[in-house]
């Protein structure tokens, strides 16, 4: 057989044990605020019916799907694959993939709630920490394969639960350290409401898509992009005002009640932000910025309310949350008039915006408290009950197995940062006042097996 050099696909990775530690570190801290606020957890298949998928991430969303292609020898001659697909075979789609992986977390849950509403109780609160995967142009902070950490509640038209979700994103970031981040807010009836002051409603689509890309393509941007979908001058000159405001969220909406007179929907939506905005300033976040911000559109079809975006301002990277409410998005699936709002932590990103911040602790990667090490055989026989006695009292133990020098066992601990040692020889087994040693100050003790696990303790 020849060999294969090993590698991973683009845009996917291998995490090692302290890789691990750091990262089950922010799964754990953000599902301790989910549960916090009354949250259970759930889990979905890696891959659904692409039918369940389509159609619910825009266009361009929809092109990011990673299709699963049919078991079967039907494509064996054909050589049909997403690169030369033609149009005509596009029609042949369903015949060559029905199933993907799931794109985000929402639309499967969203499926999960119609086909589980017997057997669950309104309004149903879940989160959900899984894997995720987008056919994307890798680069630093995205992937192709990525964590999610979802939280969603459905069968509630409360706006309490949008400022509740404010204040989910400021504990559970606060708690890991971050320090300067902003919570960006806005409503896709704002975003309707410009459409419909220019008569585009049928545009909206486009519109949101365009103006979403502000921050990378700039005004001029975003004015081509319009231009090219059938917008006027006239409308530019019209819009352009409302997605260049400035200064405090009051009298941003102050701006917008007035730009958006004539429109019923739009006011609505400045309704809305406002009922959010007046719920945290009765209970103020911790750390975070909350700014209404006009140009967060983030084009996913399934938004019909409150939109969420989460930015660090410490370190350059893309957004590290986001999330919305979705009121038709049951009935995609047959459950009509049930609203939903949800947010979602960039996992993947939070970890490289900690790792260069430097904000994991120290102990995160402490897998072991401490190691056992033996001169010999009889030092081993000796040892194996004591570890087990160790695990028993919640202490994380390990026995390295007898045979390599004690220089080795205690490289190994040191590799590993282990904090403590124990080691066992001949006066050890006899006097039973055994070596322990604190691996960070180099102080060394004789001390008794009870009087060590009370100091680990």
């Amino acid at each position: 057989m020849a060999s294969v050099k090993p590698s991973v696909p683009k845009g996917t990775r291998d995490f090692s044990p302290a890789e691990m530690a750091k990262r089950n570190y922010i799964f754990d801290t953000i599902k301790s605020v989910f549960r916090k606020y009354g949250y259970q957890q759930i889990e979905t298949p890696a891959m659904e019916k692409l039918s369940t998928l389509m159609g619910k991430y825009g266009e361009e969303g929809d092109k990011l799907i990673f299709k699963i292609i049919n078991n079967g020898d039907f494509l064996a001659d054909g050589g049909i694959n997403e690169s030369n697909i033609t149009a005509d075979s596009k029609k042949m789609l369903p015949l060559i993939a029905e199933k993907a992986l799931r794109y985000d977390l929402t639309v499967p849950f969203a499926r999960y709630v119609v086909m589980h509403q017997n057997e669950i109780s309104f309004p149903f609160k879940r989160f959900q920490v899984q894997p995720v995967w987008r056919a994307d142009r890798p680069q630093r902070g995205r992937y192709r394969e990525f964590y999610q950490c979802d939280a969603d509640v459905v069968g509630s038209n409360s706006l309490l639960n949008e400022a509740e979700f404010v204040l989910i994103y400021d504990e559970a970031l606060s708690k890991l350290g971050l320090r300067d981040f902003t919570i960006k807010l806005n409503n896709r009836k704002i975003l309707s409401g410009i459409a419909e002051i220019i008569d585009k409603n049928d545009n909206i689509v486009y519109l949101t898509v365009a103006i979403d890309k502000l921050d990378k393509i700039g005004l001029d941007g975003v004015i081509k992009e319009l231009l090219e979908k059938g917008f006027t001058n006239a409308d530019i000159e019209k819009i352009k005002p409302v997605i260049l405001l400035e200064g405090s969220n009051e009298a941003k909406l102050a701006s917008l009640r007035d730009a958006l007179a004539k429109s019923e929907t739009g006011l609505k939506g400045c309704d809305e932000i406002e009922t959010v905005l007046n719920y945290i300033a009765n209970c103020p976040t911790k750390t975070a910025k909350v700014e209404l911000d006009i140009t967060l559109a983030r084009g996913l079809n399934y938004y019909t309310g409150a939109i969420f975006e989460v930015k660090t301002n410490e370190v350059a990277m893309g957004s590290i949350g986001g999330g919305g409410r979705y009121d038709d998005l049951t009935g995609m699936f047959g459950l009509k008039g049930l609203t939903g709002v949800g947010i979602s932590f960039g996992a993947d990103r939070i970890y490289d915006v900690m790792e260069e911040l430097n904000l994991f602790p120290e102990a995160t990667t402490e897998s072991t408290q401490v190691l056992i090490c033996c001169f010999d055989a009889d030092g081993e026989r000796y040892a194996f009950p004591l570890v087990q006695r160790l695990r028993e009292q919640d202490i994380t133990a390990e026995l390295y197995p007898a045979g390599a020098k004690i220089k080795k066992q205690l490289d190994y601990a040191n590799s590993k940062n282990i904090p403590y040692t124990i080691v066992i020889g001949s006066d050890e087994i006899q006097s039973g006042l055994l070596a322990f040693k604190n691996m960070t100050s180099g102080v060394q003790e004789k001390l008794t097996a009870g009087e060590i696990m009370k100091r680990l303790k």
